[in-house]
């Protein structure tokens, strides 16, 4: 008997590498020059996205003196500052957004099933990594990169969850039922009020009215 099928599978199950969580997507590497006392100091900065397509997602930015020790700072970075964006059925934002950073504006507006992703530049890479499938988004006055996906990401970051509007709804109701207890205690007290002068009144025509009896019985 051959034990060559055995030494197939493996080799089927070392070639088979367990799948990535998260999606890595290399942006933008830069040399960069620094000046000193020295001379100029030639480093390298890399640029990574980080996303699993299901709501996660952030940028990590960082230095090196080569490019593979730079793309391994940036994405360690981003590891660490992982954050949930706001995911809809439709895959879309739940409201528009707009959001101004440095030169750079991009505005993000919610999208009905079938419209897919309508972005460009940076701006389209963070959306994708991040799981929307349905989207209509403008970028306006910068065409850098770095911003442009910075300026994304600020704009998914600043969006308010669904906590957060229920929390409002709720304080809304508890506003509305003081404002009508204290409407019914002030109609209480200006009904008491009313009563009270009443009495007064009635007083002050009785007392005349007795006088009067008074003066002829003595008479």
């Amino acid at each position: 008997m051959s034990m060559r099928p055995e030494k197939d599978n493996r080799k089927d199950a070392r070639r088979e590498k367990p799948k990535k969580e998260f999606d890595e997507l290399l942006l933008e590497v830069r040399r960069v020059t620094r000046v000193t006392t020295g001379g100029r100091r030639l480093s390298f900065r890399a640029t990574i996205l980080v996303g699993n397509k299901k709501g996660k997602i952030w940028l990590g930015i960082s230095k090196g003196n080569d490019v593979a020790s730079a793309v391994q700072k940036a994405s360690h970075e981003a590891y660490k500052n992982l954050f949930e964006v706001p995911l809809t059925k439709n895959n879309t934002v739940p409201y528009p957004i707009t959001l101004k950073y440095k030169a750079c504006t991009v505005k993000l507006l919610p999208a009905s099933e079938g419209t897919w992703l309508k972005a460009g530049s940076s701006i389209r890479s963070v959306l994708e990594l991040a799981g929307y499938s349905n989207i209509l988004s403008k970028m306006v006055w910068s065409n850098n990169k770095l911003n442009n996906a910075l300026a994304t990401i600020r704009a998914l970051a600043s969006y308010k969850h669904a906590d957060y509007f229920s929390s409002l709804q709720i304080k809304k109701a508890d506003e509305v039922e003081e404002s009508k207890d204290v409407k019914v205690e002030e109609k209480v007290e200006v009904k008491e009020e009313k009563k009270v002068a009443a009495k007064k009144s009635t007083v002050k025509k009785a007392a005349p009215k007795k006088a009067a009896e008074k003066e002829v019985k003595e008479d």
